[in-house]
């Protein structure tokens, strides 16, 4: 029975933080006791293994069941599969499509009006992520991706944006995605669904999980980099232009002084407060 089939796969990721294994677990419509599982493992990019009852269970996509040797059947649906063996035995699939954030669109709309290329690295198969990028308008999609795959090729997006001068900002918010948010020059984690692993790694939390925050945390950014500058030059145009003032006699005034020290100060740090003025969504 359908049920059956969401328990035990429920019960096999039932300690996985991954987005996927949360919804087996919010679908699942019968009783789930922990004490039924045991030699519980996770393999990165592909899946869970676990023993339920004292029985081998095996939850995860097409790899982790063609390493153990089980054939899995086609699925010509869209949507994220789930596999499910028990003892090495094929028991059936459970069909995850992915629910879209209201806000995601207005995310990737608002980075690339802000000049940002977006592109997608998920473990999630090319039928179930294309659509899905179509939808929201991601330029690119790198689709069937193990954690290292998402390493290798964030390397060489920032090989490439290097050359351009350019930096790389990524986003995630599962336990595999840890390791490319420490090799990007920005990591970004969903704090609410985010694993403490990804949390951790990050360069910039979520709280909300609203990925529009995105866009505000460029923004202010941005003209955080431009006061700074501003600032700066602020600051040198006039210390120089009154040791200019002194040097050539047209003024020997403390007060002027006291202006290019203290009041300069004063002036810069009333400017850098224009960087809380950052609107958000």
């Amino acid at each position: 029975p359908a049920d059956e089939l969401i328990q035990k796969a429920a019960l096999c990721e039932y300690y996985s933080s991954h987005p996927i294994s949360a919804s087996l677990r919010d679908a699942c419509t019968l009783p789930l006791d922990p004490g039924r599982i045991g030699d519980y493992q996770e393999v990165a990019g592909q899946g869970v293994s676990a023993a339920v009852d004292g029985k081998a269970l095996l939850c995860g996509n097409e790899k982790l069941l063609a390493s153990h040797g089980i054939s899995v059947p086609p699925v010509g649906e869209r949507g994220t599969v789930v596999h499910l063996a028990e003892e090495g035995v094929y028991r059936g699939y459970i069909l995850i499509r992915d629910e879209i954030k209201p806000t995601s669109k207005a995310a990737v709309q608002g980075l690339a009006s802000l000049g940002l290329r977006t592109v997608m690295l998920t473990g999630d198969a090319p039928a179930a992520a294309a659509p899905v990028a179509e939808e929201l308008g991601i330029h690119k999609v790198y689709a069937g991706l193990l954690p290292q795959d998402k390493a290798a090729l964030c390397e060489k997006i920032m090989g490439e944006a290097a050359g351009a001068g350019k930096k790389v900002l990524f986003c995630g918010d599962g336990i595999n995605d840890a390791p490319v948010l420490m090799l990007s020059d920005v990591g970004a984690a969903m704090g609410g669904v985010g694993s403490d692993a990804a949390i951790e790694a990050a360069d910039l939390v979520l709280m909300d999980d609203n990925p529009y925050k995105l866009v505000t945390a460029v923004r202010i950014a941005r003209k955080t980099v431009r006061i700074v500058w501003q600032n700066i030059v602020f600051a040198l145009a006039i210390k120089i232009g009154i040791l200019l003032l002194t040097a050539l006699g047209i003024t020997t005034s403390m007060w002027y002084a006291v202006f290019a020290d203290v009041g300069v100060a004063i002036l810069a740090i009333l400017n850098a407060m224009r960087a809380a003025n950052v609107k958000g969504d």
